[in-house]
């Protein structure tokens, strides 16, 4: 195929491009890549597994990889279907590198843009500037890939090679990055500026939440609840103000002794956590948010309750800690270790330490795909893999995938595998995390039978 004849033309795999509707966008060349993954984001690691996992020849794009790192790559200039830039060899020899990727037809499109406008929050992302997932899932599920896939990213370059080379190698590479600070430069390469998408996602949007017609409505029994609401007098007080801080739970220190089975020092501790709870709640209704991760089981809660325990006296938190871990089916280090996941990142990171899960499908290749770029050759540790758990070996340090696609920092304990800090989209800075503060108890071998849970 002669990609330059294609341009010449204004077409791509059948895709008519009108010259008044060709937008494009030309980014200045980003210095080094030096050390760490490529792809920070997922849709940036999606754009790498396209590239990684469709190259015939691992060792062209290794070598994009070490061009990239040498800041070999100028200026790249993004248009419908192409992407171009020149890449410099070691010598200082430039290469025109493009890649082509299929537009959009106006069909696509535009089902693209009634999904984003049907979900709140994907227009709402999409409008930030993010990519969100379940766009690119319920696309995918309609038949419009927006993120490339295996093969989909066609290499041309002015070295002559006929599959991908270390130059469009590099320009992959480089493209992921760029995605990486704006996703939207995606819809630029699938056919369309981003502004205009944003003008007629707001368009849409405005439509939708427009009112019907009084005419075309059916005349309903009763009074409209909206006019009665508009035609109120007086007008609705403003909403409460939020307090400082939660209020004092009621004191339990009276004369009147308790009742059998009842411990009035932790009925204050409840109430004083429900009163917490309360707070944030009035915060997050008052912030017009609301917190999707609220309604946890009953071995979630006890982890939660566990963790505000910190502050209250050394007798107490010994003795309701162990009513907690009795009632939720944990030993007492079991539950520390909970605690401190449930610290880093609440019942996601707490689903980490627990729950192990085999990687399959997208998440899978996604998983590969960070893990292969994230270390050069000469530095890239050996891991053994199971589920979604990897492990250094020769150290006590291990990464967990979380899935949502953020990899946990890992290390061993007397036995036990416990948190080691935040989560992070790159493997590389989580393994540094558990490597900076592994305590060198044991080699990391999950063989030995220890377990976090």
């Amino acid at each position: 195929m002669n990609h330059e004849d294609d341009a010449a033309a204004g077409r791509h795999d059948g895709t008519t491009r009108r010259a008044d509707r060709t937008p494009e966008h030309t980014f200045a060349a980003l210095p080094p890549a030096r050390g760490g993954s490529f792809a920070r984001t997922w849709w940036g690691r999606a754009w790498l597994a396209a590239l990684e996992d469709g190259a015939l020849d691992g060792a062209q794009v290794r070598a994009g990889r070490r061009l990239v790192r040498a800041g070999a790559v100028g200026a790249v200039s993004v248009r419908p279907g192409r992407v171009t830039a020149v890449v410099r060899d070691r010598d200082g020899t430039g290469q025109r590198a493009d890649v082509l990727l299929a537009e959009l037809s106006d069909g696509q499109w535009d089902r693209l843009l009634n999904l984003a406008v049907e979900r709140s929050g994907d227009m709402a992302a999409l409008l930030d500037r993010e990519m969100p997932p379940h766009l690119v899932e319920d696309a995918a599920t309609a038949g419009i890939d927006l993120l490339p896939g295996l093969g989909d990213l066609e290499p041309s370059c002015g070295c002559g090679a006929w599959d991908h080379c270390g130059h469009t190698a590099a320009l992959c590479y480089q493209v992921a990055r760029l995605l990486d600070e704006d996703p939207l430069v995606l819809l630029l390469l699938r056919g369309r500026a981003p502004r205009a998408v944003l003008d007629d996602l707001q368009a849409r949007g405005t439509a939708a939440a427009a009112p019907e017609p009084a005419a075309a409505r059916p005349r309903p029994d009763g009074v409209d609840a909206a006019q009665v609401y508009a035609a109120a007098r007086p007008p609705l007080p403003a909403p409460p103000e939020l307090p400082a801080e939660p209020g004092p739970p009621p004191s339990l220190d009276t004369e009147t002794p308790p009742a059998a089975g009842v411990d009035p020092t932790a009925l204050e501790f409840l109430t004083a956590r429900a009163a917490d709870g309360a707070h944030r709640m009035l915060s997050e209704a008052l912030n017009g948010s609301t917190d999707a991760s609220a309604e946890l089981t009953a071995g979630q809660d006890a982890v939660r309750l566990a963790a505000g325990l910190a502050g209250t006296p050394r007798a107490f938190r010994t003795a309701v800690g162990q009513r907690l871990a009795a009632g939720s089916g944990r030993s007492r280090e079991a539950l520390a270790s909970a605690v401190r996941a449930w610290r880093y990142g609440g019942a996601a990171a707490l689903s980490v330490l627990e729950d192990e899960w085999e990687v399959e499908g997208e998440m899978s290749v996604r998983a590969r795909s960070a893990l292969a770029s994230a270390w050069e050759d000469d530095e890239r540790p050996v891991l053994r893999s199971r589920g979604n758990r990897w492990t250094a070996v020769g150290t006590s340090c291990q990464l967990r995938l979380g899935r949502d696609g953020r990899w946990w920092p890992y290390r061993k304990e007397r036995g036990r595998w416990v948190p080691a800090g935040d989560a992070t989209g790159d493997p590389a800075t989580a393994l540094a995390t558990a490597l900076s503060c592994a305590d060198g108890d044991g080699d990391g071998d999950e063989s030995t039978g220890a377990d976090a849970r």
